[in-house]
């Protein structure tokens, strides 16, 4: 395992330890659940068009392949993730219908196999391993979920992170200030009903999300974002490709892997030229798809050294 990956927030330059988390440039897994998809026993989650639940029931032998193919964004495990160098997660948190339990999965089409708690039990354990690593949790969907369940999670999370969790009150957030009180989780709650009334719950972080099927259309997409200005605090700006089902249709050899891969070539070209900082151009999180066959992590970290450059660090 490459350390400078797994401990990359410790292994900065000291000169960086007192720039704003929101300054520096952290590698994030969009849908980072995906690479554990229930294909044989999870239902289809509620939200999916009634025709493609309606097919799914008469021939889910036709149905569940193209699901996994298009559905599937990661490859890599939460751990493998974390040692990489990821420290943003991207978690649709769902609520299977008809359970009766109080356990929750994510989704992306259908649910996971594993749990939310077992996998931020190993998000816990991880970071009680590598106390100078600091990961923005950004939940997030929470289809199915009464606010009972909400209220059972966040108690869950409180559990889980105890002491790690930043409340979102806290103003001065750089490695050092979060070293020094032992603070190692950022938890994003992108929930708007019934007030949860919960200090560490962060407020839901910005995705700029190009909804395009190509380099060229995505990197459009952020061009003209970065045009804007960038949000005062933390934001992801999102390397992901999107379909819609005609596309699918239309290209049925096809996989979401095979379409990301043949356009990582731009993608990598334009990433390698972005500046962290707190210029209006400058992005923050960078968060993509098949983490681990493809190099962001290491590409997104790099970007880090730019900010070495005097008249950089703010």
């Amino acid at each position: 395992m490459d350390l400078s990956s797994e401990d990359w927030m410790a292994s900065l330059p000291e000169e960086l330890w007192d720039v704003p988390l929101s300054n520096l440039a952290i590698p994030g897994s969009h849908d980072a659940m995906t690479y554990c998809l229930d294909c044989c026993c999870s239902p289809l989650v509620p939200s999916e068009p009634d025709n493609l639940r309606l097919l799914d029931r008469l021939f889910p032998c036709i149905t569940r392949p193209f699901i996994i193919k298009w559905a599937t964004t990661q490859y890599k495990s939460i751990e493998e993730q974390l040692s990489m160098g990821i420290r943003y997660f991207d978690f649709r948190i769902a609520h299977k219908p008809n359970d009766s339990s109080n356990d929750l999965y994510f989704k992306h089409a259908i649910y996971t196999h594993l749990t939310a708690q077992e996998t931020l039990q190993s998000v816990a354990s991880w970071l009680h391993a590598h106390p100078k690593e600091v990961v923005i949790l950004a939940c997030s969907h929470f289809e199915g979920m009464t606010y009972e369940l909400h209220q059972a999670f966040v108690s869950t999370l409180n559990k889980l992170f105890d002491s790690k969790l930043c409340p979102w009150t806290e103003t001065v957030l750089t490695l050092r200030s979060l070293w020094k009180s032992g603070y190692q989780v950022i938890l994003s709650y992108d929930y708007h009903g019934k007030a949860l009334n919960e200090d560490e719950l962060w407020p839901a972080i910005p995705y700029w999300w190009a909804d395009q099927p190509t380099a060229k259309g995505v990197i459009t997409y952020l061009e003209s974002k970065k045009n804007q200005g960038r949000p005062g605090d933390f934001f992801v700006a999102g390397l992901n490709l999107t379909t819609d089902r005609s596309y699918i249709v239309e290209h049925i050899c096809q996989s979401l892997r095979t379409l990301t891969f043949s356009n990582w070539e731009s993608l990598q070209k334009w990433l390698k030229d972005q500046q962290p900082g707190s210029s209006p151009k400058s992005l923050n999180i960078i968060a993509g798809d098949f983490l681990g066959p493809l190099p962001l992590c290491p590409l997104v970290i790099a970007l880090n050294q730019k900010l070495l450059k005097k008249n950089c660090i703010r």
